[in-house]
């Protein structure tokens, strides 16, 4: 059941929101008065179970299945969304895959996969974003390897640094109407399939020697928000490791 709606600051569609640091940004926006559109592919469950909390928070939440590896999905997601949601004013570009590949062992699918997914979705988003949207804030979730080059995950990485490089591009390009900003996360939560343990093992060589969790991303993805004068930044929160 629904509390009491307070007055919305608008609308965020959330890119992966139903998962992860997606549901941790889908959660916060809510409750800090965003009516949420969140975007997931396969995770129905988890998406409606975000989706329940959010409005016990006394907010609208909305689901949409998209394919971002289909650029014909990816085309008409924005467009689904504002159907519903005419305040759309935020865009959190968070869905991402990471998946295992040297330079020698990355084929053109595995290439085009985290390209589609990581680089040319929140493209097209973005764009799309800007054409439909007077003012707003487009928010890209990162990874601290953009600071580096990460030979085990080539493909990952290079999409992700396509995606910084875009986060600059499009801050100066759609200003002042729309700010563009990047999170760039670091050991917060093992990938799929992977032990919180081995995190702790390897946090040792950080500046802050811990691993850190969603709600510090959460922290810096507020902060963007609420900060008019920041467009065209990448924030770490990854304990130092980028340095």
């Amino acid at each position: 059941m629904m509390t009491g709606m307070s007055t919305s600051k608008g609308a965020a569609l959330v890119t992966g929101g139903a998962r992860r640091i997606g549901a941790a940004i889908s959660l916060a926006l809510a409750r800090n008065g965003y009516d949420v559109a969140l975007h997931h592919l396969s995770s129905v469950e988890a998406a409606e179970r975000v989706a329940g909390e959010i409005e016990v928070l006394g907010r609208r939440c909305r689901l949409f299945r998209c394919d971002l590896n289909d650029h014909r999905e990816t085309a008409n997601l924005v467009a689904r969304v504002r159907e519903h949601y005419s305040g759309l004013n935020v865009l959190v570009n968070n869905a991402s895959i990471f998946e295992r590949g040297t330079l020698a062992d990355t084929g053109q699918d595995l290439l085009e996969r985290h390209f589609n997914i990581n680089f040319k979705a929140p493209f097209f988003l973005s764009q799309a974003f800007a054409d439909g949207c007077a003012r707003g804030h487009i928010i890209n979730i990162l990874d601290t390897r953009v600071s580096r080059s990460d030979p085990y995950h080539a493909a990952y990485t290079l999409s992700k640094k396509a995606l910084l490089e875009l986060t600059r591009m499009a801050a100066r390009e759609l200003g002042p109407a729309i700010r563009v900003n990047g999170v760039s996360p670091g050991m917060i939560l093992p990938p799929p399939g992977g032990v919180v343990d081995e995190l702790e093992r390897r946090s040792a060589g950080l500046p802050l020697k811990r691993i850190g969790d969603t709600d510090n991303v959460v922290a810096a993805v507020l902060f963007l928000l609420d900060n008019p004068f920041v467009t065209g930044e990448c924030i770490y929160v990854d304990g130092g490791e980028h340095v």
